[in-house]
């Protein structure tokens, strides 16, 4: 597979070749722009709200066709060897194939760049010598700030051709991250691309270690079905859902540079909150407790618990006519909407609409001729209004969840059988609140209004959901997702080995069971891409205890040196220690992380000041000016430097409340570095990391 980089004019020469072809097709898109820019809408719309929509679509596809300097058009070629079906290639005619981020066309419509999303794009991602998938020649290119320097061939149906390792595809893999997280698309890797163009209609679960790419695959799969069911997810939306604001912020950008502008992030707390202000916390036990699916038939038994039957008839009085519905009759109305298992709300609508009907059979029996008008005024009489409201009362989640936090014959009531003694003390207040408003919600309190509140109402359902790190979600937050994706689909990433909460999931069955998606198909990523061999056998010893059974990640790229684990003598020492393993980190190209555990972030932002050094805060971009980042390990989930320095390993662990849960973090902390880990300690490392 030999690789290509040099300078030359000549036309024959194939880089000028492809570097004439770059320059036309970013001409082309500048075209397209303009062309976007230019279009005219006041005589093709009938009325401001069509122009307004119309104008919002127009300003999102010139946003579009932005031409990114530094991100380039195409990654590579495909030189099939015969003619692809023109309906395949985007209406393209001919063999050759260039593959980008996004679909450029020239001016009579032919395509020059084709999105990689396509059909046709597929074998740049699946093609090998085993089956080349018609593919004669695969091309990839070489870029250095944006200009193409260098392209690389692999000949696939050339049996003289020895296979190897792309020079260019690893570098791309290996180079340096400074900003935002950037998309992969020119490095998919074909187990990759079968969980990205997995079809809209199936649920996905991803179990990926450290380096491995699952955040990056979840969020390509959200382009590609927005490629494949554009029309279908602009109507019922997407969202993707992270642990925490700072990760959001790390991955906003790679939807963006895909072409994809539409897609909403939210964390779990954004999606429950709607309905009270978070502004207390939950010790653990009690966080646990609320977690727990249990809490679900708890709030359902306290909402129905509302419903009582009638004692009296109903009297509806129309002119001179006095029409009597018996209780007994109102009664099987109440027993068949509870037995139907309606939204309580939905409910709360219907009954008076019931008794109303039975009124109206009365006057048809009578010989009157009422029509819908009539059951409707009669559905709004005082005599029907006050029977519902004593039958069905209307019901306030936040005020259903406050009383039973607060009354403990209320919840002894309702969680008979389901909740011990024990948990129901955990979980009540000590103090009583006396409103809505004064309360000092927790986030797990929010969770529990939500379900309550779906109790009550449906809750709105998206076309397609995909939750990050979603093994730290407790079974109560998977319920809150699973309502956003109930009739939709969901794409769940995570690794059991980092699940770093006292409700963290075990299995990925029990979470896709209280998501309600229990027919999604679970796939395992093995193979690291990100993380030095060195750095991830390093970790990995930690995965006998923390999470028996999980395969571990075998990384493909070997990086001899890239794990130096240092002890330091004396405590007073370490803070001096670290400051200078920064500054070695820095000596090289790209970003470098201080992580350690959050009760030494105040000492070492001083001593970092102190020696000089200024310092980001994970969510902060990185720049090429600003390249340290000082990370809670709380925070440090998701996030990847090249170089990392973690700081005293034994105060990770020990920041958490159990040792497992310490463990877990400390892996996490480990697994950040892409190029270079330095580990520095005064205390005894734990025992696990041998």
């Amino acid at each position: 597979m030999p690789a290509h980089e040099h300078e030359s004019d000549t036309t024959t020469d194939p880089l000028a070749h492809e570097r004439a072809h770059l320059a036309a097709s970013r001409a082309a898109l500048r075209a397209m722009r303009e062309d976007a820019q230019a279009l005219n809408i006041r005589d093709v719309t009938a009325n401001w709200v069509n122009a307004a929509v119309l104008q919002a679509q127009i300003a999102d596809r010139i946003k579009s066709l932005a031409d990114l300097a530094h991100t380039p058009l195409f990654f590579g070629r495909l030189d099939y060897l015969h003619v692809v079906g023109a309906a395949q290639a985007e209406g393209a005619e001919g063999e050759q194939f260039y593959i980008g981020r996004r679909h450029v066309h020239d001016s009579d419509g032919d395509p020059m760049v084709i999105d990689w999303r396509a059909p046709v794009s597929q074998p740049f991602y699946r093609a090998s010598r085993k089956d080349p998938l018609d593919v004669g020649q695969r091309r990839r290119f070489g870029y250095t700030g944006g200009e193409l320097t260098a392209y690389e061939d692999e000949h696939l149906t050339d049996p003289t051709e020895t296979a190897q390792t792309s020079k260019l595809l690893q570098a791309e893999i290996e180079r340096p991250r400074v900003g935002p997280m950037r998309d992969i698309v020119a490095t998919i890797q074909p187990e990759q691309d079968e969980i990205v163009r997995s079809e809209l209609g199936g649920s996905v679960c991803v179990q990926g270690g450290p380096g491995t790419g699952k955040t990056a695959v979840g969020l390509h799969r959200v382009a590609y079905l927005l490629y494949a069911h554009r029309e279908r997810l602009a109507r019922t939306g997407t969202l993707v859902i992270g642990p925490n604001r700072s990760f959001l912020h790390y991955i906003e950008q790679v939807l963006p540079a895909l072409g994809e502008l539409e897609v909403k992030q939210a964390t779990v707390d954004d999606l429950v909150t709607a309905h009270v202000e978070v502004r207390g916390t939950d010790e653990a036990r009690a966080a646990v407790v609320k977690g727990d699916a249990r809490m679900a038939e708890v709030l359902r038994r306290a909402i129905r618990s509302h419903v009582t039957m009638p004692a009296e008839p109903v009297m509806v009085v129309r002119g001179s006519r006095r029409w009597r519905v018996p209780a007994y009759e109102i009664e099987e109305m109440v027993k068949e909407l509870l037995a139907r298992d309606m939204r309580y709300g939905a409910a709360h609508e219907a009954l008076p609409q019931r008794i109303a009907h039975a009124v109206l059979v009365r006057m048809e029996e009578a010989g009157e001729a009422p029509d819908d008008r009539v059951q409707n005024a009669v559905a709004r009489t005082p005599a029907v209004k006050a029977a519902v409201k004593a039958i069905w009362p209307a019901v306030e989640p936040s005020k259903l969840v406050l009383r039973l936090l607060s009354d403990p014959e209320f919840l002894a009531a309702h969680a008979d059988g389901l909740l011990s003694e024990d948990e129901q003390k955990t979980i009540l207040w000590t103090k009583p609140v006396r409103s809505v408003k004064s309360a000092k919600w927790s986030a797990a309190d929010a969770v529990l209004i939500d379900e309550a509140s779906d109790l009550v109402a449906r809750t709105h359902s998206l076309g397609h959901v995909v939750i990050d790190e979603a093994q730290d979600l407790s079974p109560m937050q998977y319920r809150a997702v699973g309502r956003r994706c109930s009739t939709g689909s969901a794409t769940v990433l995570g690794d059991l080995a980092q699940g770093t909460t006292p409700w963290s999931t075990q299995s990925w069955e029990q979470a896709l069971h209280h998501l309600g998606k229990a027919d999604a198909v679970v796939e395992e990523l093995t193979a690291g891409f990100r993380v030095p061999r060195e750095v991830i056998a390093y970790a990995s010893r930690l995965l006998p205890v923390i999470s028996p059974g999980l395969a571990a990640v075998e990384s493909v790229r070997e990086s001899p040196g890239s794990l130096s684990v240092r002890e330091v003598t004396g405590a007073d020492a370490l803070d001096a220690a670290v400051v200078a393993a920064c500054a070695e980190s820095l000596e090289q190209e790209g970003s470098t992380g201080l992580i350690a555990a959050d009760a030494r972030i105040p000492a070492l932002a001083e001593a970092l000041t102190a020696a000089g050094h200024s310092y980001l805060s994970p969510g902060q971009e990185t720049t090429a000016e600003s390249r340290l980042t000082l990370v809670p390990a709380s925070l440090a989930k998701g996030l990847e430097y090249d170089y990392v320095v973690l700081d005293e390993p034994a105060a990770v662990v020990d920041g958490e409340p159990d040792e497992r849960t310490g463990l877990r973090r400390l892996y996490v902390a480990l697994t950040r570095a892409v190029s270079g880990l330095i580990v520095l300690h005064a205390a005894p490392l734990p025992e696990e990391l041998g």
